[in-house]
């Protein structure tokens, strides 16, 4: 098995051609290789929208406070070790497959017609993510147009501030000497009289800064749980409206025009981030900051801890993107002999180092913030959505020309989740593209802003005084073990029923033959080391369930049964497919799962001129109906 010849190659957009209507696709152009589907317009195109899908707010907002958290520098070793034991193994496999067949990720299950189920879940899960996802852009759009005032709102306590708002820490009381005794006495005794509180014994008022208050008072309306739901906050509903508005127009010819779009929304966060770290290292307590991300003297003895291995793997996997079925759609579009095995080290690594170069700029800026204040560094420092809208605003907002860091940084999130959002909702498109082909076609503009308009109108109960409750219960459960339970059955699927040695064969069509000392690591986390490493996260992440919540805030038990009646939908589909898979096959029940662990009689190369001898029984997958469902009894391989 070699590779194809150079004319053979280059034919193969112009055979397809001439079985092709005069009708053309937004998604297509003459110069493609694939005419029915489309290729990228260009390998820049497809390699920024990898970058921009698999970095997103997590690197910003998880990584530095993980590191942070997990012995500081020791953290970047068994950070690495998961990179390359569990997170670039399956995204190689993963863009492999989306290019070798030129399909998303449920018709991809060709390969393995019983586990199609797994496709239907990625898309699902994807779909849940998603509707969450871009009302978090609609957070950063409020806080960047909020950031267009000569004064930040959320720099002083204003009006809408209670009693319990202020800039600095309140003593409430403390220790102290009178007449040579040590008295404990209330911190207004001492400042009248003159007397100093010893070190160490002062106690303080709990208080909220005003950057706190701002975002639970004003940007959220916040209710006091998920039992009530309150109105619809229509500045958020109009943001989140804008939001849609500026994917749906990214999108509106598919990756034709995504793919320019990516060259600002996936470069210019990295503009951002150097420049928010050069003013950030120019500030009087940044050193400090830096060495509580990194450490003066990192604690290697964390390594001996679980949780910081088991951090460090969750980190990878999640960061990467990996089973949400975004990279086999974007991958579906390259062309046949792509080095999709570079392409996965690049992007990875690329992931990776952001994650670390992130940290620096965000820690700088939080070091200087501790300085101002007075306090400790680990008092100031967060994740998620307290460091993204309550800590790291509240830093900005001491700087000189606050509001012009603060417009920076929110530009920064919004198009660190633009180019994240603008892959999912192409992997619903291509979903929606493998089963009804000619209907895209002809309709893909109206699908893609219909599919928008209905993702607006399911986020509407995200941005209600109860929103932010419901963002975090969509993420606590769809974006956790349904991930996990996908990727477990894919590894599984693809290297012990498809054939791993199989796979491998398949990827060399594609990239040149290579050697068994290549495929020698490649084999090895494939077959044992990822799997197993999946599911060891998957069972620590059961054992260790814990009832959602919110900062104090408790989720009612009807919440809590809400989040798993979503899991369940996504995953449920697994069995089900396998079920209907296995009814329509041939033969006794055992015939009918073995033909099911066959690949389907349309698997194989999307175009003729790349099937080789290995697939030349192929059937045309034009000539068969993509939704439909394949026997392949007596099919063999």
């Amino acid at each position: 098995m070699g590779m194809l010849s150079l004319p053979g190659f280059l034919s193969c957009g112009k055979k397809k051609d001439f079985s092709l209507s005069n009708e053309k696709d937004a998604h297509s152009s003459d110069s493609d290789e694939n005419l029915e589907r489309g290729n990228w317009s260009n390998k820049g195109d497809y390699l920024l929208s990898m970058v921009g899908y698999a970095v997103g707010l997590g690197n910003v907002w998880r990584f530095p406070y993980l590191t942070y958290q997990n012995g500081g520098g020791a953290f970047l070793i068994p950070y690495s070790l998961m990179l390359a034991l569990a997170g670039l193994p399956l995204f190689f496999m993963e863009c492999s497959l989306g290019q070798f067949a030129s399909l998303g990720p449920v018709s991809i299950w060709r390969v393995l017609p019983l586990f199609q189920g797994v496709g239907i879940t990625m898309v699902i899960i994807s779909t849940f993510v998603t509707i969450y996802y871009n009302v978090i852009i609609a957070y950063a759009l409020y806080y960047l147009f909020a950031s267009f005032q000569k004064v930040l709102p959320w720099s002083d306590c204003f009006s809408w501030a209670d009693e319990l708002c202020s800039k600095t820490r309140i003593v409430n009381d403390c220790n102290t000497t009178l007449h040579g005794e040590i008295i404990h006495a209330n911190y207004s005794f001492v400042t009248s009289n003159n007397l100093t509180c010893i070190n160490g014994t002062k106690n303080y008022k709990p208080v909220q800064f005003p950057s706190e208050q701002y975002w639970n008072k004003v940007a959220l309306q916040r209710s006091s749980g998920l039992d009530e739901t309150g109105n619809i906050v229509w500045y958020l509903a109009l943001c989140l409206l804008l939001s849609w508005m500026i994917v749906g127009a990214a999108l509106f010819k598919g990756i034709k025009s995504s793919g320019k779009v990516v060259y600002f929304t996936a470069l210019f966060p990295y503009v951002i981030l150097l420049i928010l770290l050069v003013r950030g290292a120019t500030l009087e307590g940044s050193l400090d900051g830096i060495e509580y991300y990194i450490g003066r003297q990192s604690n290697i003895t964390k390594l001996m801890e679980a949780e910081v291995w088991k951090d460090a793997a969750t980190q990878i996997f999640y960061s990467l993107s990996v089973a949400w079925g975004g990279l086999v759609a974007l991958s579906s579009y390259n062309k046949f002999h792509n080095n999709c095995y570079s392409d996965a080290i690049l992007v990875c690594v690329t992931n990776c180092l952001t994650s670390v170069f992130a940290g620096f700029a965000i820690f700088s800026i939080l070091g200087h913030m501790a300085f101002v204040s007075e306090r400790p560094v680990s008092e100031v420092v967060d994740s998620g959505f307290d460091l993204a809208f309550v800590a790291y605003p509240e830093a900005l907002s001491k700087l000189p020309v606050s509001p012009l860091w603060s417009f920076l940084f929110f530009f920064m999130l919004l198009l660190l989740g633009l180019d994240s959002q603008f892959a999912t909702i192409e992997t619903l498109t291509t979903t929606i593209q493998d089963i009804y082909p000619k209907v895209m076609k002809k309709l893909r503009i109206p699908i893609t802003l219909g599919v928008c308009t209905l993702l607006f109108f399911l986020g509407l109960i995200c941005v209600t005084r109860a929103g932010i409750y419901w963002v975090n219960l969509i993420d606590h459960f769809c974006a956790g073990w349904g991930i996990l339970i996908a990727a477990v059955l894919e590894i599984i699927g693809i290297v012990y029923i498809y054939g791993g040695n199989r796979f491998i064969e398949d990827i060399e069509m594609m990239i040149g033959k290579k050697s068994r000392l290549f495929w020698l690591w490649w084999r090895m986390c494939w077959f044992f080391i990822t799997p197993v490493l999946l599911m060891a996260i998957l069972v620590w992440s059961l054992v260790t369930f814990s009832r959602p919540t919110y900062g104090s805030v408790l989720y009612p038990d009807w919440g809590t049964a809400v989040g798993w009646c979503m899991i369940v939908f996504c995953v449920i589909w697994i069995p089900i497919v396998a079920i209907i898979k296995i009814v329509k096959a041939e033969g006794n029940l055992w015939q009918r799962i073995v033909s099911c662990c066959r690949p389907a009689a349309n698997w194989g190369p999307y175009l003729e001129c790349h099937r080789g001898e290995r697939y030349s029984h192929i059937v045309d997958p034009k000539k068969e109906k993509e939704h439909e469902i394949p026997t392949v009894s007596g099919f063999v391989y």
